[in-house]
């Protein structure tokens, strides 16, 4: 490497805050330049140092730091998280991601950073469909993204990787067979997009067909797939509709299903909120909500959410992590009843990744998911956008459609080929992610040659999935304990 590259060094690393895309990493230096930097960085942080995982000295207790992070969120709700949470070690990694940021921290990094989801675990992996109604397989979970290092991500995977073979009952050697060929396929793939032109990066696509297809290998594998499939397809905006709503009098409305699914107005006459949930649930008034999030689409899509107005909101639990967050779901009317759309406005909080990062300026954190998902998904949702209330006393929400022909997959159900091919399609879609959001050409240059940088990711992941194990035990002591309160999960 140069000495004139070595003084660049800083300038390619570091982010604009204000477009998140570095892109005078793009312009700045050529393909090889950048290559030879990565190349330079894997001799300055070398692929084993990856493969180190233990507790360091003095780190937060990992249970105070998962219900420290879900003070503000809705108490009556929290039971529900950990009881869901409770299930298993993989649903407890899913619920924790906040303990996973946190010992991040302490492990090696490369220095070459991107848009990090910040929890990219399998289940956040899905079918979904693009604004041209065409079916796609990728990321579709935003809430925690932040600028960081790409290592982050890949090691998140590779660790639900270990603990969901676990969980289907392979074999320890398999499961870091898991771990290895997900660290195998992004270092691949990777490489694959740095190496192609920009635009082709920007337009690639998983079509969910081809996804679906590549299990043909084994027919159950194939008919589980293909039933995930025609299942998304059948999540029409009528079925959600039919599921969620009733029609009394001529007015639609939600129906109740607490507590899952809480209308506005019976919540709030409820004894569940406290006052302090209460007030600002109250100052979550949807209508200015509306107008907000109205404010941050392009006047296209202004000009369709026009047509609409809201009739109906109600509280709707989702997931595992985001349990607890004020997440709503909100009945548009257009013409009449039938001609109807719902969409989901969810609390946007401070990434679990902030504390442990430099700073980066957004608008709020809502804008910050909105734009992470635009910069990272190969499409998004034509409706997704953020309220930007000037009350800081508000919450800060992202909207987007609900259920639109969207599908997750039936991981418990796969075959071990199964689940390696699974993974093997998530490991793609994360890497272009990076490549999107990030330099891809320096990561490759990272990687370059690397197998016993899988080598070494599939032993951290080995190593961090026991340490997972471990911390489910105590979270399940401390319930048996009544340190923490948790229901049994619910549908």
């Amino acid at each position: 490497m140069t000495q004139e590259l070595k003084t660049r060094e800083k300038d390619l690393t570091s982010f604009s805050s204000k477009a998140i895309v570095p892109d005078r990493t793009i312009t700045f230096a050529t393909r090889e330049e950048r290559w030879q930097k990565g190349k330079f960085l894997s001799a300055e942080i070398p692929w084993f140092s990856h493969a180190c995982w233990e507790p360091p000295k003095g780190s937060q207790d990992p249970i105070r730091l998962i219900q420290e992070n879900d003070e503000g969120k809705l108490s009556f709700l929290l039971p529900i998280k950990y009881g869901r949470m409770a299930v298993s070690p993989f649903a407890f990694l899913r619920g924790s991601a906040v303990t996973m940021a946190s010992d991040l921290s302490s492990t090696s990094v490369s220095g070459i950073q991107t848009m990090l989801c910040g929890d990219a675990h399998l289940f956040n992996f899905g079918i979904f469909a693009s604004p041209e109604r065409r079916l796609i397989f990728d990321v579709n979970d935003f809430d925690e993204c932040y600028v960081g290092p790409w290592e982050w991500d890949l090691k998140r995977l590779t660790v639900s990787a270990v603990l969901a073979g676990k969980q289907n009952g392979l074999e320890k050697g398999y499961t870091r067979k898991l771990a290895k060929r997900v660290a195998k396929r992004y270092r691949k793939s990777i490489t694959a997009f740095a190496k192609m032109a920009t635009l082709d990066v920007w337009y690639y696509t998983v079509v969910a067909k081809d996804f679906v297809n590549s299990f043909s290998a084994s027919k159950k594998e194939l008919k589980i797939m293909k039933r995930t499939l025609n299942k998304a397809r059948t999540r029409t905006e009528e079925q959600t509709l039919q599921n969620l709503t009733e029609t009394k009098n001529g007015r639609r409305r939600f129906v109740d299903a607490a507590p899952l699914t809480i209308r506005l107005d019976d919540l709030l006459k409820s004894d569940l909120l406290s006052e302090a949930d209460k007030a600002s649930v109250s100052r979550s008034d949807p209508q200015k909500a509306w107008l907000d999030y109205s404010a941050s689409l392009s006047a296209d899509k202004r000009k369709l959410l026009g047509r609409y107005h809201i009739v109906d909101t109600a509280l709707r639990v989702v997931g595992v992590g985001s349990v607890g967050a004020r997440c709503f779901i909100s009945l548009l009317e257009a013409n009449s009843p039938e001609d109807a759309v719902i969409l989901q406005q969810k609390e946007a909080g401070p990434s679990v990744l902030e504390r442990y990062l430099p700073a980066a300026s957004f608008g709020n954190h809502a804008e910050r998911v909105v734009m992470g998902q635009r910069l990272m998904q190969s499409v998004s949702d034509i409706f997704l956008g953020w309220s930007n209330s000037p009350d800081t006393a508000v919450p800060q929400y992202y909207w987007r459609q609900l259920k639109d022909l969207k599908g997750s997959i039936e991981v418990s159900l796969l075959n071990k080929e199964g689940l390696e091919n699974y993974l093997e399609f998530c490991s793609i879609c994360l890497a272009l992610a990076h490549a999107r959001s990030g330099d891809p050409v320096e990561i490759a240059g990272y990687l370059d040659g690397g197998s016993p940088f899988d080598e070494a990711v599939a032993d951290f992941s080995v190593a961090y999935a026991k340490w997972t194990e471990q911390n489910y035990q105590r979270f399940l002591d401390d319930i048996k304990e009544g340190r923490i309160v948790a229901l049994e999960p619910q549908d």
